[in-house]
């Protein structure tokens, strides 16, 4: 016999579940996301464990420290896949801009003549977690193919003046995605192919991330949670685990969580034991119908 949860019960857990994918999205451990809120990494894990009878004042904490708006984290019907683009394409819209899409929502704007728009093809984007070999690899292809390579994490530090480690801890998480998307932004600018190797967390900003897949074949390269972890570790980088005796669980949490979100991908390579050569013929092989078509039409336009 199931037993019935009341309606309390059930909406902290919700809340919990929600609390920890947003964690997870950011690649947050519960020790950073305590040190920025300013709450208790033991009141944390109760919340995440749905034990915790949080007050909105606190949420709010939890959610800025995340960069995360508030209602995210509010258990609440699934509204369409597309909404956290739609809603912050709103907040950033002109009253013109809204008028013109509630004509397009309403029917109203349809057989009016107005053109399709179709974002410039700017490449290939390589995403997936820190470890996936998106620079390595990256590099290859693009000396293969003859296109730029760029990392965006380095065009966002070229642009400012400031390593990553210092922009976020100036200005938090959600400073560092405004200044993510301008740099992409600045990018597609120059209208120009190019191997493009994104940071692991750009998917949690819906904006950037729909943008990444307009404009680029984006490509997932995967691997084993323990490949991943490996790699990292012998780049002497652990951020944003360091000193966490769970960082493998963290770890595989922050994958958990973006796999739906990695899965948008146009495809996907799994790097899981293979050497780099063979993970870099691999990738030129899953690119080869994208350079035979699409490069070629668009370079054309």
């Amino acid at each position: 016999m199931t037993e019935n949860i009341d309606p309390e019960t059930g909406f902290l857990e919700q809340l919990g579940q929600r609390v920890r994918t947003m964690r997870a999205l950011r690649g947050m451990s519960r020790k950073v996301l305590a040190k920025v809120s300013g709450i208790s990494e033991r009141y944390i894990a109760q919340l995440e464990s749905g034990k915790g009878n949080v007050s909105i004042v606190l949420l709010r904490r939890v959610s800025n420290a995340m960069g995360a708006h508030l209602e995210d984290l509010i258990p609440a019907t699934e509204p369409v896949p597309d909404w956290p683009v739609i809603r912050d394409l709103l907040r950033k819209a002109t009253p013109n801009q809204i008028a013109q899409a509630k004509e397009a929502l309403s029917g109203q704007g349809q057989g009016q003549g107005v053109p399709a728009h179709r974002m410039s093809f700017s490449g290939i984007a390589l995403i997936g977690l820190r470890g996936a070999g998106k620079s390595t690899l990256g590099k290859t292809l693009a000396k293969e193919i003859g296109w730029s390579f760029v990392e965006l994490n380095k065009e966002i530090e070229r642009q400012n003046g400031l390593s990553v480690a210092e922009i976020i801890a100036l200005y938090g998480q959600e400073g560092f995605r405004r200044m993510e998307q301008a740099a992409l932004g600045q990018l597609l600018a120059r209208k120009e192919l190019m191997v493009l190797a994104t940071g692991g967390g750009i998917v949690s900003e819906p904006l950037t991330f729909d943008l990444i897949l307009q404009s680029f074949y984006t490509i997932w390269l995967k691997a084993k949670p323990e490949e991943h972890m490996a790699r990292v570790r012998s780049q002497g980088d652990l951020r944003p685990m360091a000193d966490d005796r769970s960082a493998m669980a963290e770890l595989r949490t922050i994958l958990l969580s973006r796999e739906p979100l990695y899965a948008r991908a146009s495809a996907v390579v799994d790097t899981s034991g293979l050497s780099v050569d063979a993970a870099a013929a691999r990738l030129v092989d899953a690119v080869a119908p994208v350079l035979q078509s699409e490069a070629k039409m668009f370079a054309r336009g």
